[in-house]
């Protein structure tokens, strides 16, 4: 067993973390105040060689293996979460099921212009009526004469209607077999008549980031528009998740590390009774357990890296890093808030951001619940 990253991995911690640092944290709490989604910043992520990182270079991509790509998620998250979550969607839901599943045509159409920072794509899977229950999606799609009459809408979609957004990947009901409802994915650009894109506004969290609704009325796109196979769209769903998960796990690691660095550096400064609090043992002791659990997340997740880079079975543990790091984060974040005292509900204090960024984590890309849901079939139940 080999803990160490490799020279590689280390120095795309170290350049992504400088770029974190210098260019993202001293804009992301204008950017979370005035709920807004930053092109510049997007498109500097995509300059550094984030987007679509393990793609191979034909497509645009570096050729990186999976971990680096997380490690990349984990430190942009670790400064805020609203980058974080444009770069891990727009790589995992947006470029993910173009490149797994896309024909050569449509990847050599799509993925070199969304792996530079100048585009980025939705995955429309959510519906007000379809969550954690992604069967029940009610929007169709219909072949006629050579084209997909697409009805229906999504929900909160991640980069589906910013400035750069340039089409998403859509599920719809496709008809019926053995009288089970048929799920096909089909690609659907901006601009195409009938496709409306709506950026939601209200949020509490990723607050900078670009969550949007997606209508179609009657909307027409060419057959060849079809992602993967008819019928495939579960199975693309699914994988997608899977990968996906990963991703998220990894946002809340790196949440949990900035929120812990914030609480560390605030406990070693901030006086009482004479001293540091960090000296008071009640204190010392609550960021030994943030510690502990840290450090157990990230041998979690990137174990789960491994195994996928090792073109092993991976899906039982990325759903246990889903679930454990959003959880770790929610409980390192709230603890650093409580290391702040009244200082942390301040706005002029960035774990107050932190604080809310977390609260996504147990709820996007498979509730908390329905990870134990997957992980107890993965063992047997």
């Amino acid at each position: 067993m080999n803990f160490e990253l490799t020279e590689e991995q280390q120095l795309i911690r170290e350049t992504v973390r400088d770029f974190a640092e210098r260019e993202i944290k001293p804009v992301a709490k204008d950017l979370d105040e005035k709920a807004e989604f930053s092109v510049e910043l997007t498109k500097k992520i995509g300059e550094l060689g984030l987007f679509g990182m393990y793609l191979p270079e034909k497509y645009g991509g570096q050729d990186l293996d999976n971990l680096s790509y997380i490690i990349a998620v984990e430190e942009i998250a670790r400064v805020d979460g609203s980058q974080a979550a444009t770069l891990a969607a727009h790589n995992s839901l947006g470029i993910g099921p173009l490149y797994y599943y896309g024909t050569e045509e449509q990847k050599m159409k799509y993925l070199p212009q969304l792996c530079t920072g100048d585009a980025l794509w939705g995955f429309g899977l959510t519906e007000p009526d379809a969550g954690s229950d992604s069967r029940g999606t009610k929007t169709k799609a219909i072949l006629e004469n050579g084209e997909w009459i697409i009805n229906g809408s999504k929900i909160f979609i991640t980069n589906g209607s910013s400035d750069i957004s340039i089409g998403s990947t859509v599920q719809a009901v496709s008809g019926e077999k053995d009288g089970k409802k048929e799920f096909t994915c089909i690609i659907v650009e901006k601009g195409t008549p009938g496709f409306k894109q709506v950026t939601m506004h209200g949020k509490m969290m990723w607050r900078a980031s670009n969550t949007a609704e997606l209508y179609f009325d009657d909307c027409k796109v060419p057959e060849e528009n079809l992602l993967g196979k008819t019928g495939q769209g579960s199975k693309i769903m699914l994988s997608t998740l899977d990968n996906g998960r990963l991703s998220i796990a990894a946002m809340g690691l790196g949440c949990a590390q900035g929120a812990f660095e914030l609480a560390l550096q605030y406990s070693q400064e901030r006086k009482q009774f004479g001293k540091p609090i960090c000296k008071f043992q009640v204190n010392a002791f609550k960021l030994a357990d943030m510690a502990t659990k840290i450090e157990l997340a990230r041998n979690l997740l990137y174990k789960a890296c491994w195994l996928k880079d090792n073109n092993k079975p991976f899906g039982k543990e990325a759903a246990m890093s889903k679930l454990y790091c959003s959880e770790i984060a929610r409980q390192v974040a709230d603890e650093a808030v409580q290391l702040h005292g009244g200082y942390g509900l301040m706005k002029d204090y960035d774990v107050e951001r932190f604080y809310r960024d977390q609260r996504l984590l147990q709820i996007g890309e498979g509730t908390s619940e329905i990870q134990r849901l997957v992980i107890s079939r993965y063992i047997g139940i």
